[in-house]
């Protein structure tokens, strides 16, 4: 997922999105677990890809208090 695409979302999807990614992780790790994933950096791309929306969903909180 790339930044751009992220800047283009609504602070309702960046919300969901996080959610949704963040039990992908999960999923990603418990199968893990169990049985080794054929390419285990899904899990670090799927960390990668939380952090920048958790960044950006911050970064909106911080312009918005500003702002204010």
């Amino acid at each position: 997922m790339k930044s751009s695409e992220i800047k283009e979302m609504t602070t309702k999807e960046l919300e969901e999105r996080i959610d949704t990614e963040s039990t992908h992780l999960t999923r990603l790790k418990l199968n893990h677990a169990v049985s080794p994933l054929d390419n285990p950096l899904k899990i670090k791309e799927a960390r990668k890809n939380i952090a920048r929306l958790k960044t950006e969903l911050r970064k909106r909180e911080l312009n918005e208090n500003s702002n204010s």
